[in-house]
């Protein structure tokens, strides 16, 4: 054991700035940063089970991606066969395939809504072919955003309609058709689709908590370190000199 009776706390200039001016204040941060990050985990998670309880609701009016987030939605309309997409490299029970991703005029008016219609299996390693039904359907699916993955490829749209990943803007430039800001994941009791296994996901704030206990103990290992290197051996000849 350190015997304090022979260490005086002489803290040093440049210790108190790097490790109290910098490294301090930058753990804590980090730390309850994760710490918001757990809680809008917790409250999207919330947000998803409430809505996902509420029976679907008929799309009748616009509406935007977070109105419209993780409900369920009845649409009527009209596929438009010559924007149909199919987005590759779907795994489906490990084998590959496509998502069908079709447009759906909506009854009496221009909206146009995005409809992930399912899975299919690729025919010898190529895109199969998928027929888009013709005359007025009725729909019922999940809304949700597609977002691009952590590392967007550039593609040419306009070379094919086989595209590796969906973003609304990149269909908008694509078709020169404005879409609502949301597509939907048809449900698998709904007709006019293909599998339809989706993975919903329950967000968990675990992992920020995590990684908020592993920045405080950081931030504490951090000034216990500060508090060592202050402590100075006391000078025993000039204790005994006086």
């Amino acid at each position: 054991m350190i015997n304090l009776s022979t260490f005086q706390f002489q803290p040093t200039l440049i210790n108190s700035l790097l490790i109290l001016g910098i490294m301090l204040p930058l753990f804590l941060s980090l730390g309850f940063w994760q710490i918001d990050r757990a809680q809008q985990k917790r409250t999207l998670a919330n947000t998803m089970e409430s809505r996902r309880k509420l029976p679907p609701a008929v799309l009748d009016r616009p509406l935007s991606a977070g109105e419209a987030a993780f409900r369920s939605f009845i649409a009527q309309g009209e596929f438009i066969a010559d924007g149909q997409v199919l987005i590759a490299n779907r795994k489906h029970l490990g084998k590959n395939g496509f998502h069908v991703i079709t447009p759906l005029r909506i009854d009496n008016s221009n909206r146009i809504l995005l409809v992930n219609r399912g899975w299919v299996a690729a025919e010898r390693n190529r895109p199969p072919v998928v027929e888009t039904p013709t005359g007025r359907v009725t729909l019922t699916g999940e809304a949700t955003t597609p977002s691009p993955p952590a590392i967007e490829l550039e593609f040419d749209t306009h070379q094919s309609n086989i595209w590796p990943y969906l973003t609304l803007p990149n269909y908008r430039a694509w078709s020169g058709r404005e879409t609502l800001p949301f597509i939907l994941l048809l449900s698998p009791d709904s007709a006019h689709g293909f599998v339809r296994a989706w993975e919903q996901a329950r967000p968990g704030p675990g992992m920020h908590l995590g990684y908020a206990v592993q920045w405080f103990a950081f931030a504490f290992v951090s000034l216990m370190f500060w508090l060592r290197l202050s402590l100075r051996r006391r000078d025993s000849n000039a204790e005994v000199g006086s």
